[in-house]
């Protein structure tokens, strides 16, 4: 799809090559996502994902990412900074949301954006920062932690989606197994009962999801993951905690983490129910 808009601006859909660009402009901008992240994103929903350019030169972005009938997900909207208020991004915005269609759109957005985006229809559910510092890894395994690829591709899908709005089992099976992503479970009598994911960005490692049945579990997969960044050269970790679950921020101060910049999550409608009391920190502020 490709659409016009004034200003000779060219919204068209974006390749994964394209979208190293706009991590780039993340990074500039603090958001800072995996270095390896685009691969598990475009799995999702190739068509998702879309950038605008002025004389073949990229100047705007913006994804939404469907899941199902339901529910998609906004991220990665940016202008470059020199060419902001000239339109360009509401153009870009538009077709985004374009490709949702009818669906409840969801986001996470910084406080700059926000009163925009309630203007476009987006109500605020709950707020959540990000955590950042350096947690002390053990220098042991953590005790009834295991790698991913040890658990029933199953009972991990069920268990993720009784914490997002929809099944994803496509973006599922990538995130766990994107070079350089480290899954790990909490397995207690033959079960799940929490699981995350650590990746390597820019300086720092980042983790999600965390999810987990509760605080002790997810310390528990907190410390074994900073154990695996420790391995892959991250001393500083990076989690963004949601403030509907307030055991998430305790779970940072015990292990020393201090919150650095806030988001508000925000839904255009009615969402499928989440088992929040399992969340200590969402997947990424990019597809939710």
């Amino acid at each position: 799809m490709t659409l016009l808009s004034p200003g000779s601006l060219i919204v068209s859909t974006a390749s994964p090559q394209d979208w190293e660009t706009v991590r780039s402009w993340a990074v500039e901008e603090g958001w800072n996502p995996g270095l390896s992240d685009a691969s598990a994103f475009f799995a999702q929903d190739p068509e998702g994902f879309f950038l605008g350019r002025i004389d073949g030169e990229p100047v705007s972005a913006v994804s939404v990412v469907t899941y199902d009938d339901a529910y998609a997900f906004l991220g990665f909207y940016l202008v470059r900074p020199e060419l902001r208020g000239l339109g360009h991004g509401l153009a870009t915005w538009r077709a985004g949301l374009a490709h949702a269609g009818a669906r409840t759109v969801g986001l996470d957005g910084v406080p700059a954006q926000q009163e925009n985006y309630r203007r476009s229809g987006f109500t605020t559910a709950y707020r959540s920062a990000r955590y950042v510092g350096e947690v002390p890894a053990p220098d042991r395994p953590v005790a009834g932690v295991v790698p991913a690829d040890r658990v029933d591709p199953a009972a991990l899908a069920a268990y993720d989606g009784a914490c997002h709005h929809a099944d994803r089992p496509r973006f599922l099976s990538a995130w766990l197994t994107t070079p350089g992503h480290r899954a790990l479970v909490r397995v207690a009598e033959g079960r799940p009962t929490g699981y995350g994911v650590v990746r390597p960005a820019e300086g720092e490692a980042r983790i999600g999801p965390l999810f987990a049945d509760g605080p002790q579990d997810a310390a528990a997969l907190l410390d074994a993951l900073a154990r695996e960044a420790r391995d892959f050269g991250a001393a500083r970790i990076a989690i963004d905690m949601p403030g509907a679950n307030p055991a998430a921020a305790r779970l940072a101060r015990e292990r020393g983490l201090e919150p650095t910049f806030e988001t508000a999550r925000m839904y255009t409608g009615p969402v499928r129910p989440v088992a929040w009391e399992r969340v200590f920190g969402v997947t990424t502020l990019e597809l939710g």
